[in-house]
């Protein structure tokens, strides 16, 4: 697109916004949405893009700028984006970060942070974040050099989910010159962080790379698209391939039980999505188990033994796999107060005797108090990890195997839903 003019600058991008909105949105709009804005060029530019685009349809914003508090002008920036949201008659709410313990990974810790303050903020409002071309480019970069497959090198979505948060991405397919030139030309605020220039971080050092060597950050990001596809067409292998070999297991709740020789015909890439989904579907995780020791898991468990990774078991059976919670990692002891209790990942327990009692996983100890055990059953490993009642050391209750005062466990969703869940992402 030509900067010749700003008159045509300034036509233009607001149009190809409206649109891309309409493309994000579809025809059912919602009723409100939240601005994330830092204050740098790029979010200011969302900023005043969004409510020129929401006052024509009649949708209500509000923004939030997240202070961290590791500079010190990150107080005066959130002031200056308060008063330019003011000034457009939006409201506007800033979000402290106050628990940096000076351990961990810093960026990570931060973005974490700025997620759960965004979505708490947001309400259940989609979140509109300013990422642009440069940083689809960089994303890619980044994640080439970390030796990415085909999810990684697919960069940004424009239109993600992340911990319940909707997250849209208007300006993906933008430049941050255009936006730049959009701020200077209608002479809007904004502020140049100087952390962008620290060459600690990777993203400034891809960033200078681009710059150095003359990279195109249109094929770059043009990279990101074509890997996006090839992804969605794998995820949709995958998600039938979970409907194929579903095998679910009466005594196995909440479990991902598959058939394993038709899970052991399937190509690598499919096998590995699976068990990733299975295993971010059983534990609840939001990021998916790295890939070495993933492969190594699958490996084991379809040479005949038990693999336990990132808070999952993975044990073969009778011709099946079945994926469920590692006995080891499961929640902490819950009193009951009521007919009902909520426990681990989201386990709910219903039963009028249950109340005043105690709800915690059956263990290898559990499991020996109970004298007839069903058959066929799911693996010792896996019972281990479900639910049972106890007063004290008395085992009460185990559901799956019809063991002692009736009560229901209500799993999650069932292993086949929550995998399935994954796979759609």
């Amino acid at each position: 697109m030509s900067l010749n003019t700003g008159s045509a600058l300034n036509t233009g991008l607001p149009q190809r916004f409206a649109d891309r909105m309409g493309q994000l949105l579809g025809p059912d709009f919602p009723q409100r949405l939240c601005l994330a804005v830092s204050g740098g060029g790029d979010s200011m530019a969302m900023l005043h893009l969004a409510a020129g685009w929401a006052r024509v349809y009649g949708i209500t914003l509000q923004v939030a700028t997240v202070d961290h508090g590791l500079r010190e002008a990150s107080a005066a920036e959130a002031v200056m984006v308060a008063a330019e949201a003011q000034g457009l008659g939006l409201p506007h709410e800033t979000l402290r970060w106050q628990g940096w313990d000076s351990r961990g990974n810093l960026q990570n810790e931060a973005r974490q942070a700025r997620r759960a303050l965004l979505r708490q903020a947001a309400g259940g409002a989609p979140v509109l974040m300013a990422h642009t071309q440069n940083d689809q480019a960089e994303t890619v970069l980044m994640r080439l050099a970390r030796g990415s497959g085909v999810d990684g090198l697919a960069g940004m979505s424009d239109d993600a989910t992340a911990g319940g948060m909707r997250i849209l991405r208007p300006l993906l397919t933008e430049t941050r010159a255009a936006l730049r030139h959009y701020v200077t030309t209608l002479k809007i605020p904004f502020v140049d962080d100087l952390s962008n220039e620290d060459t600690e971080y990777a993203r400034v050092r891809m960033r200078a790379l681009i710059g150095t060597e003359g990279l195109d950050t249109a094929t770059l990001a043009a990279t990101a698209t074509h890997m996006a596809r090839a992804r969605d067409v794998l995820q949709a292998l995958a998600r039938n391939a979970a409907r194929d070999l579903s095998r679910p297991d009466a005594t196995a709740p909440g479990a991902v039980v598959w058939d394993r020789d038709g899970f052991a015909a399937l190509g690598a890439e499919t096998q590995s999505r699976l068990a990733a989904a299975a295993v971010m579907a059983v534990t609840a995780a939001t990021y998916r188990p790295r890939l070495e020791p993933l492969l190594e898991a699958v490996n084991r468990a379809m040479s005949g033994g038990a693999a336990v990774l990132a808070g999952a078991i993975i044990v073969p059976r009778r011709g099946r796999l079945f994926i469920a919670r590692e006995p080891m990692a499961v929640g902490n002891a819950v009193d009951v107060a009521g007919p009902a209790c909520l426990w681990d990942t989201g386990w709910r327990l219903e039963g009028h005797d249950i109340n005043g009692l105690t709800v915690r996983a059956l263990g290898e100890a559990g499991l020996g108090l109970i004298p007839d055990k069903p058959q066929p059953r799911a693996p010792r490993h896996i019972l281990a990890s479900l639910p049972a009642v106890w007063d004290g050391a008395t085992l009460v209750a185990f559901a799956p195997l019809g063991f002692g005062a009736p009560h229901s466990i209500i799993p999650p969703g069932s292993g086949e839903e929550l995998t399935l869940a994954r796979l759609a992402h």
